[in-house]
């Protein structure tokens, strides 16, 4: 890192955004912006704000468009078990069925085996559109097995979008056999541009035969990672880099990594919370290394923004994952369950069930744009133009208030101003409902998890949980249920300023929220079983 290099410390990121205008540099990535209310290129844009030949990569990919997470699926094979590199936040767990996080799979496969289980998810969930290889080690130390699936794929499923994750430690080697199969989504995971900073994080890596550790191996890492970044923006592929917030470690220079991703082309930049309970058994885990709180996340996703666009929609998929972000449906299609299947790859009908799928996403981004008006009016009348409240949000998908607060292991995070509703993340949970009965001894950590939002929507909840949410301040929200997830926040935000502008209620600011770490726990997992 240059000496002059800019730092934000997070007393300045809590300040708003303007703390990234001296460090972030304009170019690279993809830039385009709109006007008011317009999103720059990437995960929250549309069609107007991106080239067209962009856009049809990213309108149906869950992971690149947040619009596009609420309808269509991706799944994960696990055909790469092997790493060339150690990261102090990661134990690649097999045979594991009860966490939820990078790396853990419950079963590993060949390429034979996961070409076959990615015709028998598609064949069964037709909205799913990308298949990708995340592991559980790194697909680009696995060579053989990830290409011989990519070609596979290439072949009997034209129309699903191939991609793969990556430390980038390989990738410079391997950006020619990523173009031959059309794999035109890639992510890296970028967690430092300063070996200083990466030693904290790499115990080491194994490079040309060689094993380096400390700065040396950082330094390497980093500049492997940087080339290959150079590499796949140079022929058009898109890149979603992956950054792990760590206290204290990379916090601040996150700031300096979205910088230098930019610069060099990418399209989104993911930065996640540290998953580290001592249960997972990874370093950082067992020395006692915490995540972030929510507050602490989203301060650094804040000032980022201006930088490369921001993913704020991601899950940390287990390696084996399927289904929509949020959901995880790999139990129903097990080795010995595909083998009972009657697989018929049908692209006409898959064609035909997206095109509806398509048709209900567009709605939903019309309902958003209709819902604008009242909300700025309101909160203009409100005296509140520069009013920003987050929401939690029950919904099973289809972007839509449908779940039951009872049935959620998880909500999603909005905030909500008169120009917007922009989803900012979620949050785990466990699940309140088990075996048909409230469990009151879980609603306190149900409220810590949501405790920094001014309302919960949901599609219908019990006296008990809206007296306790009520108490803490929290306002519970059944009335718009099966509504679209921003129109409603859109429309709750506007009856809020009303009342406020009334005086029947006075604004106050929200506390900070427990970001709840990856794995599920025991009672759970048992409720989603009894649920299913």
């Amino acid at each position: 890192m240059s000496a002059n290099a800019a730092f934000v410390s997070i007393a300045d990121l809590k300040k708003g955004r303007s703390a990234i205008s001296e460090v972030i540099e304009t170019g690279g990535g993809c830039s385009t912006t709109g006007g008011e209310g317009k999103a720059s290129c990437g995960s929250s844009a549309g069609a107007d704000d991106m080239p067209p030949e962009i856009w049809e990569k990213v309108k149906n990919h869950p992971c690149y468009s947040e619009e596009a997470h609420h309808h269509f699926a991706r799944m994960h094979v696990a055909v790469a078990p092997a790493c060339n590199i150690q990261c102090n936040y990661c134990n690649r767990k097999y045979d594991c069925s009860n966490e939820s996080r990078p790396g853990v799979v419950s079963q590993k496969l060949t390429p034979d085996q996961a070409v076959k289980k990615v015709l028998a998810v598609a064949s069964e969930i037709p909205q799913m559109t990308v298949l990708g290889i995340a592991g559980p080690g790194d697909s680009l130390a696995n060579p053989k097995k990830t290409f011989d699936t990519m070609r596979q794929l290439a072949e009997q499923a034209p129309d699903i979008k191939l991609c793969l994750s990556t430390n980038g430690l390989a990738l410079p080697d391997m950006v020619d056999e990523i173009c031959k199969y059309n794999i035109d989504h890639v992510t890296i995971t970028i967690n430092m541009v300063d070996p200083a900073v990466g030693e904290k994080i790499y115990p080491w890596i194994f490079y040309n035969h060689k094993r380096y550790t400390g700065v040396e191996a950082a330094k390497i890492l980093h500049e492997r990672q940087m080339l290959g970044l150079e590499m796949l923006t140079a022929r058009g592929v898109l890149t979603k880099i992956n950054s792990v917030l760590i206290p204290g470690i990379n916090d601040e220079h996150l700031i300096e990594v979205n910088r230098e991703v930019k610069k060099r082309g990418a399209f989104l930049h993911n930065i996640m919370p540290l998953i580290s309970e001592p249960e997972h058994g990874t370093v950082f885990g067992l020395t006692g290394q915490r995540g972030p709180t929510a507050q602490e996340l989203k301060a650094v996703q804040d000032a980022c923004m201006g930088g490369a666009n921001l993913m704020r929609h991601c899950r940390q998929c287990r390696a084996d994952a399927v289904g929509l972000l949020g959901e995880d449906r790999s139990e129903e299609f097990t080795l010995d369950k595909i083998e009972a299947m009657d697989i018929h790859y049908d692209l006409d009908k898959r064609r035909a069930y997206q095109a509806k799928v398509e048709a209900e996403r567009q709605a939903q981004h019309q309902a958003k744009v209709d819902a604008l008006d009242a909300a700025l009016d309101a909160a203009l009348i409100a005296g509140q133009e520069d009013l920003k409240v987050l929401v939690a949000v029950a919904t099973e998908g289809h972007g839509r208030v449908n779940q039951h607060f009872g049935h959620a292991t998880e909500f999603q995070i909005f905030e909500v101003s008169r120009k917007e509703a922009l989803f900012v993340g979620h949050r785990r949970v466990d699940l309140y409902c088990q075996g048909g009965y409230g469990e009151d001894e879980q609603l306190p950590s149900i409220v810590g998890a949501i405790n920094d939002c001014h309302a919960v929507l949901v599609s219908k909840i019990g006296a008990c949980p809206r007296d306790e949410l009520t108490a803490a301040g929290i306002e519970p929200v059944d009335q718009y249920a099966h509504e679209f997830i921003e129109k409603a926040a859109l429309s709750w935000f506007t009856d809020y300023c009303g009342r406020v502008a009334a005086g029947q209620i006075t604004h106050q600011a929200r506390g900070d929220a427990r970001i709840r770490q990856g794995a599920f726990t025991g009672a759970a997992g048992d409720a989603a079983e009894l649920a299913a």
